[in-house]
């Protein structure tokens, strides 16, 4: 049998990799690798270069997974020849020349009404929760609140990736379409999912599938890399 692929996951803006935490031990239990970027959402070009640094510290082949903007770090640094198949959760997709504010425009979401710039950071209000992560018990909001981490006000404005960066174009892709989302429009994922060609699986979840539903992402991560596997 092939090797089983390593899984590397990267995380979105208010967040870092520690949302994956309850999909992660049942992936490790399975006897895959598994690792989260730990990327600082200052630059896109500097979240590539950490994805790209994170990707040698485990074999391959590597099964990417990436929720949010994290969706958009995928994209760009999954055409490295060691990453072989996308997990996209309540994700952004760029095509060539696209920012993902290009995405938002298209699908406006309630919470960028939950915003503050401060410090040049677009950092989330706490009432933010009820449409970033309002399917979630009080006590675990206010935990996402408590340690979100805010981007670079202008993060989404720069990506514009050249035809050959955009990851999806040659790789299998999966996606967990959040219907209930207010951050992720769920029309916009319908858009990009069905634009990549991706095996889709609808959730009636909030932005966080992984913390609300964590047992449907756990499936369509191994149903993906079971395929990658047998090639």
């Amino acid at each position: 049998m092939p090797a089983k692929p390593a899984i590397v996951f990267c995380h979105g803006i208010w967040a870092d990799g520690s949302c994956f935490s309850k999909v992660i031990p049942a992936l490790q239990a399975d006897g895959h690798e598994v690792i989260a970027v730990q990327y600082g959402l200052d630059s896109y070009e500097e979240d590539l270069a950490t994805v790209k640094r994170t990707l040698n510290r485990v074999g391959s082949p590597v099964l990417l997974v990436g929720h949010s903007y994290g969706g958009a770090t995928i994209t760009g640094a999954g055409t490295d020849e060691r990453v072989v198949g996308l997990v996209y959760i309540a994700a952004v997709a760029p095509d060539a020349g696209e920012t993902v504010q290009d995405q938002l425009n298209k699908y406006p979401s309630d919470i960028f009404s939950r915003v503050e710039v401060a410090d040049g950071r677009a950092w989330m209000l706490p009432n933010g929760t009820e449409f970033f992560c309002g399917d979630l018990a009080e006590a675990e909001r206010k935990l996402v609140w408590a340690t979100h981490y805010a981007p670079v006000a202008d993060l989404f404005l720069q990506q514009k990736l050249s035809a050959d960066k955009v990851a999806w174009r040659s790789k299998p892709s999966w996606y967990v379409l959040a219907t209930q989302d207010h951050t992720v429009h769920p029309d916009l994922q319908r858009w990009v999912s069905k634009r990549m060609g991706a095996v889709v699986t609808e959730v009636t979840s909030s932005h966080v599938p992984m913390l609300s539903q964590p047992d449907i992402v756990i499936d369509v991560i191994r149903k993906a890399a079971a395929a990658v596997q047998k090639g």
